[in-house]
């Protein structure tokens, strides 16, 4: 199948929507330092005012941007805007929320499209209602391209195509390890939350597929039967490092995107794959401790946060959509991933991932935009493919390199 990129006719080559939110302005100074010198972008949202100013703020290279006014429920301007462009960048949210008619609109014009969201509900939904328009207008439909998920997909990615060279096998067990991060919540994924909390209060249906594993997957009845993958609960120890670990809470997110990379590649990466996401607490009693308090804070906030009472003590006391830390912050901020696999053959490789800046904010600030340079500039490198993608099927190894030269670090090696 031939999936040709959006006519070099259009009007921009990007667009970030929501560019006067908290992530959309980080965005779209990002690309104002790092974009080629040529790229065509605009910013769009509901507030032309709202949007001069953000663009007056910017670096001097977006000084003549075009702003595009556009309303999240009107499919009018949506329709025009996704028309006017090779790429959508969206980081508006709640995206099951707001979302949906977007993706509709890019789906229809053919305009690659690309989001932060950590909604397993709206990406469900956004398979089932635009995966086919999308194969047959030729738009990638690029859901989680941030903290959320790339880390873990191009992790995975990193690690098959290692050991296929390697001719090491397939991947079975395998295992991601947050073992060191430092920076802020995202009030919108604190909203993300609440709706998907609410939306699950009153229907078993919803609750059912929030907590499938396999929720993502192109075709449930083709899923690798008679494994466990039930998301991880309670403290573990790391039989190898001795090493206490709890659940990761992007892991919920994150192991249904790599699961559904796996199975749109036609299980490349191997029907024996078992992915599960943790996050070190330490060594020793006092890693113990930690590993116990993460779980007990993140039971603390869903319990919290599904009871009326304590969730209106919450709502004053956690981030705001919109509402973001302080540039000191955002610079001090890291994170360090291990993710590593056993093989077929018994062999064991690990990929390590690091970036500095806040995770939430300045490291997916720069994997937003490359993901959007990618998708506007690596069409004719980028896998042939359509339709609701994940990074790693829309984009692979192209967005890897595009990262690392960024300076994010994927660093695959056998142990």
């Amino acid at each position: 199948m031939s999936t040709p990129a959006p006519g070099a006719s259009r009007e921009h080559d990007v667009v970030v929507f929501g560019a006067t939110g908290f992530v959309g302005r980080l965005t779209a100074a990002y690309l104002a330092e790092h974009a080629p010198s040529g790229t065509r972008i605009a910013l769009a949202g509901r507030s032309r005012s709202k949007l001069q100013t953000v663009r007056s703020e910017l670096p001097a290279a977006a000084a003549d941007w075009p702003l595009v006014e556009a309303d999240s429920f009107d499919t009018e301007a949506l329709n025009a805007l996704a028309r006017s462009t090779k790429v959508v960048l969206t980081t508006v949210g709640p995206y099951a929320r707001y979302g949906l008619p977007l993706v509709a609109a890019c789906a229809e014009a053919g305009t690659h499209y690309a989001d932060l969201t950590g909604e397993t509900l709206f990406m469900r939904r956004s398979i089932d209602a635009s995966d086919a328009v999308a194969q047959a207008s030729g738009a990638r439909i690029v859901h989680t391209c941030g903290f959320d998920s790339i880390p873990s997909d191009l992790g995975v990615l990193a690690l098959h195509e290692a050991v296929a060279e390697a001719g090491a096998g397939e991947l079975t067990e395998t295992t991601l390890v947050v073992v060191g991060v430092g920076g802020g919540v995202s009030g919108g994924t604190i909203d993300s939350l609440r709706g998907q909390l609410d939306e699950g209060k009153d229907d078993k249906a919803v609750r059912r597929l929030a907590a499938d594993p396999y929720a993502l997957s192109p075709d449930r009845s083709a899923d690798p039967k008679g494994r466990d993958e039930r998301d991880p609960v309670g403290v573990s120890r790391d039989p190898e490092t001795g090493a206490f670990l709890a659940p990761f809470v992007m892991g919920l997110v994150n192991t249904r995107v790599v699961r559904r990379s796996n199975a749109l590649t036609g299980y490349a990466y191997g029907r024996g794959l078992r992915y599960r996401e943790l996050m070190r607490g330490g060594s020793g009693p006092l890693g113990a401790v930690k590993a116990a308090s993460i779980v007990a804070g993140l039971a603390g906030l869903v319990g919290g946060m599904s009871f009326g009472p304590t969730r209106k003590v919450l709502d004053r006391v956690l981030p705001a959509p919109g509402d973001g830390p302080s540039e000191e912050q955002r610079e001090k901020g890291f994170f360090r991933i291990d993710v590593t696999t056993r093989t077929s053959t018994g062999r064991r490789f690990r990929c390590r991932i690091a970036a500095k800046g806040d995770p939430g904010y300045k490291a997916t600030a720069v994997m937003l935009g490359e993901a959007g340079l990618c998708l506007a500039h690596d069409g004719d490198r980028l896998p042939d493919v359509a339709g609701v993608l994940t990074p790693a099927t829309a984009m692979g190894g192209v967005l890897t390199d595009r990262l690392r030269a960024a300076g994010h670090s994927y660093d695959v090696s056998e142990l």
